[in-house]
């Protein structure tokens, strides 16, 4: 089993592989496509656009993120303090609040990740 496993999984890296080194072989010969029609949108050519496009999508889906973390907190809260003591409600609940938590937390870094990386992008020439 485990060397099955193995197999595919060195069949699908080197297929991953494979395909990045595609664009490479390509890079010097522009014309074996024709012309790419302009179909409008982002300018690739321009990364900064790309880039601040994509950082502000990453930021406004952990901010959101962010705040279902804090919503199920209260909703969560809400559960332990109506469970009147019953065992079973006050565990879920709980558990439903350390979750949340942890969920959290990882936007919270998220976060972090996403504003190391853009600082770094900053400081990169184009």
């Amino acid at each position: 089993m485990i060397n099955t496993l193995n197999t595919y999984s060195l069949r699908a890296s080197y297929v991953a592989l494979s395909f990045l080194a595609a664009p490479k072989a390509f890079a010097g010969t522009p014309d074996i496509f024709g012309d790419v029609p302009d179909i409008g949108g982002v300018d690739a050519t321009d990364t900064d656009t790309v880039r601040t496009a994509i950082l502000d999508i990453l930021g406004t889906v952990l901010n959101f993120l962010a705040l279902i973390a804090v919503i199920v907190i209260v909703i969560a809260g809400i559960r332990l303090i109506l469970s009147q003591g019953e065992e079973t409600e006050k565990d879920k609940a709980k558990k439903t609040i350390f979750y949340a938590i942890i969920g959290l937390v990882v936007v919270l870094l998220a976060q972090a990740i996403v504003g190391l990386i853009e600082s770094v992008g900053k400081n990169v020439p184009n």
